[in-house]
């Protein structure tokens, strides 16, 4: 009786919940490797060919980046160590629409604006139906439930996939290799078994992460099993200081100096009027981990520093949660397995079909054998 319900619960699940799962996982996939797309189709403004006067510091670019876009307000700064590779211009988001306009590559020599991102209009469009499906309402409406309700799905389908494939007799080739040398459902059903046994770990480990932007509930709970802490409540804001332009020039080189001096890739965020810090998160080495330092934003001296290696492991994985996610937490050849099994969910969709239609199949024709059988039966009896 349990295999039964565990059974009609899986490919009901199936069903319904499939397709979005299948949609999720290829945007997802195509999300992991975004930097990279986006690089390969923005060659000619991303790069520049490198020059032997200085680089101009974060205060000269935004300044002349907003002569040549005016009205606009700068929000972040994302530069490199890379002398070849141009800063980012990232704006904030207008005030009556809420729309933000698109970001700005700059020759980091001259200031002059090397265009938007190709890409990033699609990858936005690509993101919004990763999260929401596109449903009205974004964040706040149906969509992020439907998501989350399909993550929970996809451990439901691990849990009971395991258990309705658990063998008699446990042996590595049992578990892990696929026999196709039968036809018909057997074939269909080892393909199928066998991929999601390989699969297991990494799609468990997509929908436990992936709930973190779901469910307040869960990411409050998984913040406690992490870190043994409660969620951390967003800092105040210190005073601001008669409203000076920020000294982002000061900051930046303090940061070079001492805390950036081994940063790879920096995003620096540029603060309102209001506020008194500068914020500064950083990359190091080849590892997508961040880091984040303040700093006054009137003097321009250093005043915290959060080092990722400093942390414990579970406080680590709360603060890089998307990393978790898209697997890059584990190093690039587990990002690459991430990124292969997410492409790989329409096949194990496909053959789960496969599997089902095949099944109704052989029913009916159980049905129509024993109907058949019945009317002899009945015929001889008169």
């Amino acid at each position: 009786m349990l295999r039964t319900v565990l059974f009609r619960l899986h490919w009901i699940l199936g069903l319904t919940a499939g397709l979005v799962l299948v949609l999720v996982a290829v945007t997802g996939a195509l999300m992991s490797y975004e930097e990279a797309i986006g690089d390969w189709a923005d060659h000619d403004r991303a790069f520049v060919a490198v020059q032997t006067t200085p680089r101009l510091g974060p205060e000269a670019l935004i300044t002349r980046l907003e002569a040549q876009r005016p009205g606009l307000r700068v929000n972040s700064l994302t530069l490199s160590d890379d002398p070849a590779r141009s800063p980012r211009i990232r704006f904030a988001a207008a005030d009556k629409t809420g729309a933000r306009p698109p970001s700005a590559y700059l020759d980091p020599y001259d200031g002059r604006d090397l265009g938007a991102p190709r890409l990033e209009g699609a990858f936005a469009t690509i993101r919004d139906l990763h999260r929401w499906l596109l449903l009205p309402g974004e964040g706040k409406g149906w969509g992020r439930s439907i998501t989350g309700a399909s993550a929970i799905a996809l451990l439901v389908f691990l849990g009971t996939g395991l258990y309705l494939r658990w063998p008699k007799i446990h042996s590595w080739r049992i578990w892990l290799k696929p026999n196709l040398a039968r036809p018909g459902r057997p074939r269909w059903w080892s393909l199928h078994t066998i991929a999601g046994t390989w699969l297991l770990p990494v799609y468990a480990t997509i929908a436990l992460s992936g709930l973190w932007w779901s469910y307040d509930w869960y990411r409050d709970a998984a913040t406690w099993v992490l870190t043994g802490e409660g969620p951390r409540a967003k800092p105040a804001r210190a005073p601001g200081r008669a409203k000076e332009p920020p000294a982002l020039d000061k900051a930046w080189a303090t940061f070079q100096t001492g805390e950036g001096r081994d940063a790879t890739l920096a995003i620096l965020t540029v603060p309102g009027p209001d506020a008194g810090t500068i914020r500064i998160r950083y990359q190091r080495g080849a590892s997508p981990l961040r880091n984040e330092a303040t700093f006054d934003s009137a003097t321009g001296a250093q005043v915290s520093a959060a080092r990722d290696a400093d942390k414990a492991l579970g406080r680590r994985v709360a603060d890089n949660m998307l990393e978790v996610h898209r697997g890059r937490f584990f190093g690039d050849v587990i990002a690459f397995v991430f990124f292969a099994a997410s492409l790989l969910m329409p096949l194990l969709a496909a053959s789960g079909l496969v599997l089902y239609v095949l099944r109704r199949r052989a029913a009916r024709r159980r049905g129509r054998a024993t109907a058949g059988g019945i009317g002899v039966t009945q015929g001889l009896n008169a």
